[in-house]
């Protein structure tokens, strides 16, 4: 089919994106711009559902499968403004780059896909595409996806995470975790009539620190990261602090369930007259829409072998493009977590830049990258529903 792109409608699209001041939970003004987008560009159905994300349909000129691309809208906040070479919803494109809060995580793969879908000569191809700009990614990986796939389920994903344009077959997931130590509270003059729970927590964290984290042959070794610890009460002014709250990023591999997590965590040590409990962070937010989005945040790890059909379809298609194609993994957790994690549709990820410039001062985008993502996408479509 060898459908081209026009580089500048994307960078345009981007651009206006990385404009739109989207935090978390704020996602209004990239969901309307995309919203008028589609119109513009004759998608066959468009709406923004209760969540806020905005769902774009391609119908194919024959049935087939439904092939859904997914860009989060939502970005972190703005950390340290004075340290911005550029302002962060400026978008200014100097050189061949374009800077911004979004521009990697993912404004740009969401720019790229919308265009990518509309360029397709829809009776070539046989089945749907289903675009998906979700919410809420970047505290609840895949919730906001959920709803999209339980109205449009898809056959085949592709997240459009940054990937260095590489082929991801799979990825880490994450877990929150919480550690509390429990101890009585007292004076600060007098130590020895109450149990300090603070000093409890410093036996659990070495203890943690030892512990053998499992290990896969595809997405390595697993992670467990002390983020946060705050006392309670607090702050305490002449108190000995009867409460410890530690929280830890956990990074999963393959095989790993909550059970296992807590059998790895049972029996930690601490201080006589103290207790540990250990439990999984369950939180919930508002979305712009006024929508509530609660649950535990466990987002399973996944993977699909190399030679898998729709890995070795859409590396095809890639080579279609004219993209040289290398295989690679996330190690971070994104919406995949849903969509292969627990839904077990086949996924993989495709898109441009590289983590290591998101949620970072002076994020920015290669817009060479962008375009050949663009381009990228428009061979997996053809080639996954050809």
């Amino acid at each position: 089919m060898g459908t081209t792109i026009n580089p500048q409608s994307v960078i345009e699209l981007f651009q206006k994106l990385v404009q739109s001041k989207t935090l978390i939970g704020d996602e209004q003004a990239a969901a309307d711009l995309l919203v008028a987008e589609m119109h513009a560009l004759n998608y066959d159905q468009v709406n923004i559902d209760t969540n806020g994300s905005v769902v774009g349909v391609i119908e194919g000129g024959k049935p087939g499968p439904t092939l859904l691309f997914d860009s989060h809208i939502d970005t972190v906040g703005i950390t340290s403004p004075e340290s911005w070479r550029y302002p962060p919803f400026g978008g200014d494109i100097i050189g061949k780059r374009l800077y911004g809060r979004g521009a990697s995580d993912m404004k740009g793969a969401a720019a790229g896909m919308v265009i990518a879908a509309a360029s397709v000569d829809r009776e070539e191809i046989s089945g749907r595409v289903v675009i998906s700009a979700s919410v809420m990614e970047e505290v609840l990986e895949g919730r906001a996806l959920q709803a999209v796939m339980e109205e449009f389920p898809p056959n085949f994903v592709v997240i459009c995470e940054p990937s260095d344009l590489k082929l991801v077959h799979a990825s880490r997931g994450r877990a929150e975790i919480v550690i509390e130590t429990f101890g009585v509270s007292g004076h600060t003059s007098t130590p020895d009539k109450g149990v300090n729970a603070v000093s409890a927590m410093l036996p659990v964290i070495e203890a943690i620190g030892q512990i053998d984290l499992p290990v896969d042959d595809i997405l390595g070794r697993g992670v467990m990261e002390l983020t946060d610890m705050i006392s309670s009460p607090y702050p305490g002014f002449s108190v000995i602090p009867d409460g410890c709250r530690a929280t830890y990023d956990r990074r999963l591999v393959l095989g790993e369930s909550w059970e296992s997590v807590q059998r790895s965590l049972a029996g930690l040590p601490t201080i006589p007259g103290a207790r540990v409990e250990v439990s999984l962070v369950e939180e919930s937010y508002r979305t712009y829409t006024g929508n509530e989005l609660k649950m535990e945040k466990w987002f399973p790890a996944w993977a699909f072998p190399r030679d898998h059909n729709f890995v070795q379809i859409a590396a095809q298609g890639l080579q279609n493009a004219g993209l040289p194609v290398e295989y690679d993994i996330y190690r971070f957790c994104t919406n995949g977590a849903y969509s292969a994690g627990f839904a077990d549709v086949p996924t993989i990820g495709f898109g441009p830049s590289t983590s290591a410039l998101c949620h970072v001062v002076n994020e920015y985008i290669e817009l060479d990258d962008l375009v050949n993502a663009a381009r990228g996408y428009v061979g997996i479509i053809e080639a996954v529903l050809a």
